[in-house]
């Protein structure tokens, strides 16, 4: 699955960036110096929009290009942020079989997004994840560190339902 852009505009602080700066200067100079600094600055930021993989380049003497490689190609990175609910429907092989490609369908229609992207009141992001280690109650999807198993199409409203605060 390709790694999408955000649809909702960068809106760092002075102090994430403050912070960006600390961990870029802390790896400056190390070998593969890209890795870490991206795993921290995900951790500031909650994911690496445009803005940060820049600063990040030009900060380490690197591409865009490079950064932009290494948060494409690690699963761990995310381009787009997450919503206060992230909800994640597992893809591996038991949910996939079992309807987990249903599962995304009818959250993507009633989000009105698609996995990997976050709606735009900020409440809710959609990620398509390999197993989760749960196959027994496949197919599943988690809404932060919430489980649900053993679903369809029809448990999703009254999922949602539950994180209308």
């Amino acid at each position: 699955m390709q790694k999408r852009i955000s649809n909702i505009p960068f809106s760092g602080t002075k102090e994430q960036e403050e912070q960006l700066l600390k961990i870029i200067e802390k790896h400056k100079g190390d070998q593969g110096a890209v890795m870490p600094v991206l795993q921290e600055a995900q951790e500031v930021y909650g994911y690496l929009p445009m803005e940060v993989q820049q600063i990040v380049a030009d900060k380490l003497g690197v591409s865009l290009e490079e950064v932009f490689g290494v948060a494409t190609f690690y699963s761990q990175f995310s381009l787009t942020p997450k919503g206060k609910y992230n909800i994640s429907v597992c893809l591996g092989t038991a949910c996939y079989v079992k309807g987990a490609g249903a599962l995304v369908d009818e959250l993507s229609s009633r989000l009105g997004i698609q996995p990997e992207e976050c709606t735009e009141d900020g409440r809710f992001s959609l990620t398509a994840c390999r197993c989760i280690g749960a196959c027994g109650l496949a197919p599943v999807l988690t809404v932060n560190d919430d489980v649900y198993g053993r679903l369809t199409p029809d448990d999703i409203p009254g999922i949602l339902a539950k994180y209308q605060d």
